[in-house]
């Protein structure tokens, strides 16, 4: 079977193809997850090459909306295992390559 989409020739036309949110795995209730959804997106975008002030604009504003404590991992190429409170964990891939993890704990 012939794949529907060819594959991308270069990276920065992978980027440009897998530019929308992708989400891998959450627990969240469909508003939380549309919320969780846009702030991590928009954080990503508006900071594209510094993961670290995206990750604290991510938490700063999940604090704020849902109550803390809110935990955030961005970046590429890591593997997680976390304790979480029922349905308040998000993975999800966005801006291409950048991976984001967003979980509450108690």
């Amino acid at each position: 079977l012939a794949p529907l989409v060819p594959p991308p020739e270069t990276k920065d036309a992978f980027i440009k193809m897998a530019s929308y949110p992708l989400i891998k795995h959450t627990d969240m209730e469909s508003e939380m997850r549309t919320e969780a959804m846009e702030i991590c997106t928009s954080a990503v975008e508006k900071f594209p090459s510094n993961q670290e002030k995206s990750s604290q604009l991510v938490k700063d504003l999940m604090d704020k909306k849902f109550g803390a404590p809110w935990n955030v991992v961005i970046g590429e190429y890591f593997a997680f295992e976390v304790t979480c409170e029922v349905k308040h964990l998000l993975y999800m891939f966005c801006a291409g390559t950048n991976a984001v993890l967003v979980w509450k704990s108690q």
